[in-house]
Order: structure tokens, then C-alpha cells, then sequence
């Protein structure tokens, strides 16, 4: 009589889940990968859908296309209402799953401290909607400026500011800067470049805080070049009506704020309440299991929080210990035991801040300039999921390189822009 198979429910398609759900064994695992999406994408080129150097499409990419020759995988629609550990039951916005063991993989969410109306009056990169949603703004705000006959209204139509130096905001900062220094003269001939105002803030001392110090010089200098104005040490208080608030008190108008100041774990209701740890992760031990919960709720990528010595407040919120976790579980997993703990392997950090300038701390060494700016663009192009994928962003980063010129910065309104929804919703 043939052995059933485990049934294993993964709350996310992000880079654990995909992982995870591909490497266990098809002979001992049914794997059911819950998703609000029907695809995977990259979040690490968003800022390039914002910047309207890419289209949506080029970075995502169909789960069930993805998974149609693993029999023993399938695809469920939908947001995760309540976890019950004890039932063991997953409940979604269409179905309730059964399983014998649970892994939320579910990522992060944009953290606003706290800080009222930032959710509903910034934009962000996050997911792939909202960077399409940014990119629709963007747009907008230069497409109003052009007929605008008022230069005080048409500079302050102009007006963006980038909350936080991180890659995400370093990332996002360059593309605008570029937009400013190479676009405008040549798609919007009724502006100039001094009608733009880009500021970058953040609130430590430097950009790129992971990162090395010369990288973290480049990614400045970087950004300066490219007209971007920075700003450290710099901390803000609240955003209303447009005008933003800073720390010192006083007060300026930016049209736009893109907010990509910090994360948090994702939401997964039902998770025991001291299994919760800082900024909304789920604490786990050495193996991924789930504080408290023993072998059946497990948790990986950014929503985890596995507290080491060398990462005293957990690993960092990016694709790589995302990756590394996913396959470790799977490893053990598959041998059936629990004796192969995580260790995580830093292969380093980049950021590209535009044309030819990116920053890399690999290991023993730190690159920056266009040979950073090419291991970038090959690295990040090798970890897109499908050969038409690569193929089309290859094919926009080169027009775009030889001629400074995209033909997608088309204003795509839908009837109405997606609610801004979490996993709970």
C-alpha cells in the first residue's frame, strides 16, 4: 500500500517560497502555495517599474506556469484570514486548507512607525502594484507641469522626496535623478531641469548603512552627481495636506513622497501572541520552527526572526537569507530530521544609483562604478524567473543605455488603484 504524503501549506510565492516549494521531495510532500497574486516577481527591480524602465510584466512571472511539471504542487488564490495551529487549518478569503505542516513565507510590509496618514498619503515600491501605482503618479506630476503656465505651481508640482538610504531608496532616488539630468530636456521640452526637485532623507548618518564605507561614499557621491539632494541625519515628523514635517519642526512642500523607510513582518493571524517578535517578525529557532510551536509551524524570509549572535536582531530583510532558509528547511525536510541548522553565507550587498554607478560589497572586497553597475546588472538579470523575461529586460536596458529613451512611460490609470491590503485583509 503506497505511503501517503505530508501535506505541506506555504503562505507566500515570494524567493522562500518558491524555493522551498520547489526543492522538496514530489514522493514525500503535497505542497499546497497560497498567494494573494498568481505570480512571483522581483522586488528588487520595483523601483524600475516605478521609473517606467520596466513594465510589470517583464518581472513577474505565472506561479502556474512555473509549477506545471511538479504534479505535487499546486496553486491557491488568496489573503490568509486566520492560521488555527491547534486544528491545523489555514483559512483564506475563498477556502479553508488542512495541513500537517504550515510554513509562512508571507515577506514584509512597508513600517510607518506609527507615523498617521503616511499608508494613505505616500507611495511606495513594495510590491509590484504599488510601484505601477508610483509610476502612474510620477507621470502624472510631470504630464500636469508641462501645461502648467504658473513656475511656482510647476515647481512644486515637481517637488518628490525619497524617505530612507536604503537600496530601495538609493535605487528609486538615482532613477529620478536621471529622469531630471537626461529626460526632461528631451521628452518634456516645456520643462527644465531646475523645475525638479528631488530630496533623499534619512535618518542615520550615512546611506546604505549595511554596506562599507566607500560604498556607502560612492552611493553619495553618486547621487549628488545626479542632482539628488540629500540629506542625513535627517528624521521626518508627519506628512499632511503635502507639507512635511521634520524632527527640528519646521516644515516643506514636496508634491510627491515615496516612502521606503522600513519594513515590517507581515501579519499572520492565529500566531500565538509570544511567538511575535520586533517590527511584527515570528521568532524561530535555528531549524525555522516556529518558538513554541514544535514541528508542524515553521516561518522563513523576511517574516522570520531568528536571533543569533552574529544577528542579534535577526537577518537581514533581503533576498539571499530568504534563499538560504528556504533550501535549509527543505534539506531538512526531505531528510526527514532536524540536524542541519542555519547558517547563514553573506554573498554581499549592491545598489545601482543610475547609469554606469552602482556599489558592491562582495565578499573581501567592495567594487563601484560601471564594473559594480555590470555585476549588478548580471546578477539580478541570471535571478529572474523565465527566458522572455530576461530576454525583455535585457532587450530595456539596452535601448535605454544606447539611447536614453524608453517608450514606456505611458500614464496607465485603472478605473480605480487596488486598496492597500495586507495578508489579514
Amino acid at each position: 500500500m503506497e505511503k501517503s504524503k505530508e501535506k505541506i501549506v506555504i503562505i507566500g510565492g515570494g524567493f522562500a517560497g518558491i524555493n522551498l516549494s520547489r526543492r522538496l521531495n514530489p514522493d514525500k510532500f503535497e505542497v499546497a502555495l497560497v498567494d494573494r497574486n498568481n505570480f512571483h516577481c522581483f522586488p528588487p527591480l520595483f523601483y524600475q517599474v516605478a521609473s517606467s524602465a520596466l513594465v510589470s510584466a517583464n518581472i513577474c512571472f505565472p506561479f502556474r506556469r512555473e509549477f506545471r511539471k511538479n504534479r505535487n504542487i499546486s496553486y491557491h488564490l488568496g489573503h490568509v484570514k486566520m492560521i488555527d495551529p491547534e486544528a491545523r487549518t489555514v483559512t483564506t478569503s475563498y477556502e479553508t486548507l488542512t495541513y500537517d505542516r504550515l510554513v509562512m513565507a508571507a515577506g514584509s510590509a512597508s513600517n510607518y512607525f506609527g507615523t498617521p496618514n503616511l499608508d494613505k498619503e505616500t507611495f511606495g515600491i513594495k510590491t509590484v502594484a504599488q510601484a505601477a501605482h508610483t509610476r502612474d503618479e510620477i507621470l502624472d506630476r510631470f504630464e500636469r507641469a508641462a501645461i502648467c503656465r504658473d513656475p511656482e505651481q510647476r515647481r512644486k508640482l515637481l517637488s518628490f522626496l525619497v524617505v530612507g538610504g536604503g537600496p530601495s531608496g538609493v535605487e528609486i532616488a538615482g532613477a529620478l535623478g536621471e529622469m531630471k539630468k537626461y529626460i526632461i530636456r528631451k521628452e518634456y521640452p516645456e520643462l527644465s531641469p531646475d523645475d525638479v526637485t528631488i530630496t533623499l532623507i534619512e535618518g542615520s548618518g550615512s546611506l546604505l548603512g549595511a554596506m562599507r564605507p566607500i560604498s556607502r561614499e560612492k552611493a553619495l557621491e553618486g547621487l549628488r552627481n545626479l542632482m539628488v539632494n540629500v540629506r542625513l541625519n535627517t528624521m521626518l515628523k508627519g506628512y499632511d495636506e503635502k507639507y512635511v514635517t521634520f524632527a527640528d519642526g519646521h516644515k516643506e512642500y514636496f508634491e510627491t513622497l515615496i516612502w521606503t523607510a522600513g519594513v515590517r513582518g507581515e501579519t499572520m493571524p492565529g500566531i500565538p501572541e509570544a511567538a511575535i517578535g520586533h517590527g511584527g517578525r515570528i521568532k524561530v529557532d535555528e531549524y525555522n520552527r516556529v518558538a513554541g510551536c514544535g514541528d508542524t509551524l515553521f516561518a522563513i524570509g523576511d517574516i522570520a526572526l531568528m536571533e543569533t549572535e552574529d544577528y542579534p536582531r535577526g537577518h537581514p530583510q533581503m533576498a539571499q537569507p530568504a534563499i538560504q532558509q528556504a533550501r535549509n528547511l527543505a534539506r531538512n525536510l526531505n531528510d526527514g530530521h532536524f540536524r542541519h541548522p542555519f547558517r547563514y553565507r553573506d554573498k554581499g550587498s549592491m545598489a545601482t544609483i543610475g547609469r554606469n554607478k552602482a556599489v558592491a560589497d562582495l565578499k573581501g572586497f567592495s567594487m563601484h562604478g560601471y564594473p559594480a553597475w555590470l555585476v549588478w546588472m548580471l546578477i539580478h538579470l541570471l535571478s529572474i524567473l523565465g527566458m522572455r523575461n530576461k530576454l525583455s529586460v535585457l532587450t530595456n536596458w539596452f535601448w535605454n543605455y544606447l539611447f536614453f529613451n524608453t517608450s514606456l512611460r505611458l500614464l496607465l490609470r485603472p478605473t480605480r488603484y487596488p486598496a492597500r491590503r495586507h495578508w489579514a485583509d
